[in-house]
């Protein structure tokens, strides 16, 4: 049994060097996402900044790393093209329009994403089966696999023949490659090692301060963050505090026209943000044996992207990989998350010349070690153990978040697995029967009655030469939904059709109210004045004088 958060003794130290370490991670895909989602850096930074601090603070899962997450900007890349093309068409041409309509539709997701919290539609989480959430991690331990390999390349200018400049990813090879790999060797041999030696010293920052030595006292040519935001077209991470937008209102058209364009963006964004964090969350919960509270992590995600949004920055969600650093190096409190969102803003206002100067190769080591932390290869394992229906979900679910989305893989495996137990109990019911001394027919319907089960429910019956009496006794069934009341109704309306005289005994209560509203035929048919048979009282009727319906047992 998970007991929640708020007994958990946290570690301040611990937590401290794990925010630190996040951050430093955080940079590069923070960045490679803005790129993504054709915005400045500093954005999609700022915007890391202020969600992780809110969530971190208000949230219901403390060690829950939030920020500007790619599954939340890749919903944006078309709104953001769409709306600079809007913004030329004005009467009074705005440059940059669609950053404007980004802004708005972050503020409008986090409206959604509060409002969800307030359904407390976080509980759905746990409607997401264990097959699911190893397919999952899986895939995500895939996907960040295969980002970090694709950072072994560089950027090379090139120009067409009409002097347009644009720049081509060319993968890297001899000496490049291979002090490369020597650096991100280094990396993970430091974070495997150093715990084996002591537990005092945070291994994956240490791993990172010390490959970052190496590069700059040793005079090593190879790729930074620095080169690396330079790149992809950045201006570097030196900014400014972040402040209220007030462009935003200035520029951006309050009318239906505007409501209708991000609608659609926004409700998609706030949908995958959520079920991004809540299946972080859910993970969360599992590697430390705590417990977290859903509903109020969904307010607190979706008041960090309202105020993202006003004060210029993007849209963010739970992001796992951070969030598997951040317990791995012995994050658990609110603590790490909010060190982690100071640590950020101080690298851009203060020391972001000392952050530019860090290879690429120490955060891919520690990405990798991430990925190898994070993979389920227990799955390998089970794959033979577990039922064939959940073994192909799980490795659904890792192939769909490999090569789609994670909301789109956690829907499909989720409506995979319904689909499977949905089948597997329409098979279970059953019906034994039997004939009374008086001649009357009795059928004792066993197993749960809802849609899947209604076609064999139908075939353990025969109207048509049943005796004229008959009893259906559904003591040990269940009545699930509205298609199981329609098929015993039907199944009345057959027998009576026939001239036949039908009983129905021990239906739940809710199921003899929804058949009396139905129809009126039901009032002769249901036997109310019945008790159950699985429940007997053994006593002396002279011990109770008054009915045993007024004590109270």
């Amino acid at each position: 049994m998970m007991k929640y958060i708020k007994s958990k003794t946290l570690n301040i130290k611990d937590d401290t060097f794990a925010g630190i370490t996040v951050s430093l991670a955080m940079i590069p895909e923070v960045v490679a996402f803005a790129f993504v989602a054709q915005i400045d850096p500093l954005v999609a930074l700022s915007g890391a900044f202020i969600i992780g601090l809110i969530t971190a603070v208000f949230g219901g899962r403390p060690g829950l790393i939030s920020g500007a997450a790619g599954a939340v900007a890749v919903i944006f890349v078309t709104m953001i093209s769409q709306g600079h093309a809007k913004g030329m068409l004005m009467d009074t041409p705005i440059d940059n329009m669609g950053y404007y309509y980004l802004l708005a539709a972050v503020i409008l997701m986090g409206c959604f994403q509060i409002g969800a919290g307030l359904l407390k539609l976080g509980r759905f989480v746990r409607l997401i089966p264990h097959s699911v959430m190893m397919g999952f991690v899986n895939g995500l331990a895939i996907v960040i696999f295969i980002a970090q390999v694709k950072m072994f390349t560089h950027k090379e200018a090139t120009v067409s023949p009409e002097g347009v400049k644009s720049y081509i990813n060319i993968a890297m090879n001899g000496s490049e490659l291979y002090i490369m790999l020597g650096l991100v060797g280094l990396t993970m041999s430091i974070i495997w090692l150093l715990p084996k030696l002591t537990k005092k010293i945070p291994a994956a920052l240490t791993a990172i301060l010390v490959t970052t030595g190496i590069v700059i006292f040793g005079g090593v040519d190879v790729s930074t963050v620095g080169s690396y935001i330079i790149e992809g077209g950045g201006n570097g991470l030196s900014g400014e505090f972040p402040t209220p937008n007030t462009e935003l209102w200035q520029n951006l058209p309050i009318n239906l026209d505007t409501f209708m364009f991000i609608l659609p963006y926004a409700f998609l964004a706030a949908s995958v943000g959520l079920i991004e964090s809540l299946m972080t969350m859910n993970l969360v919960d599992e590697l430390t044996e705590t417990r977290g509270n859903g509903n109020r992590e969904c307010v607190a995600q979706g008041a960090g992207n309202i105020v993202s949004g006003l004060f210029g920055g993007t849209g963010g969600c739970g992001m796992i990989g951070q969030t598997v650093i951040n317990i791995n190096a012995g994050g658990r409190g609110r603590v790490s998350g909010i060190v982690m969102s100071l640590t950020l803003l101080t690298f851009i206002l203060f020391t972001d010349k000392y952050i530019e100067q860090i290879p690429i190769a120490a955060l891919i080591g520690v990405m990798f070690m991430m990925v190898i932390e994070t993979f389920a290869w227990s799955s390998f394992r089970i794959l033979r153990k577990i039922p064939a229906s959940d073994a192909f979900v799980l490795i659904v679910v890792s192939v769909v978040t490999v090569l789609f989305d994670l909301a789109i893989a956690v829907f499909v495996g989720v409506i995979i697995s319904a689909l499977v137990f949905a089948w597997e109990n329409a098979k279970k019911i059953r019906a034994r029967k039997r004939i009374k001394e008086d001649g009357t027919k009795v059928y004792e319907i066993w197993g749960p009655l809802f849609f899947g089960s209604i076609s064999a429910f139908n075939e353990k019956f025969d109207p048509k030469n049943d005796p004229k009496m008959v009893e259906i006794d559904f003591v040990e069934a269940r009545i699930s939904d509205h298609s199981a009341i329609e098929a015993i109704f039907a199944l009345v309306e057959k027998y009576q059709a026939q001239g036949k005289t039908i009983k129905l005994k021990h239906l739940s209560e809710d199921c003899k109210v929804l058949l009396y509203k139905s129809s009126p035929i039901f009032k002769g048919v249901i036997e109310e004045a019945i008790d159950d048979p699985r429940y007997h009282l053994a006593a002396n009727p002279e011990d109770f004088p008054k009915p045993l319906s007024e004590y109270k047992f």
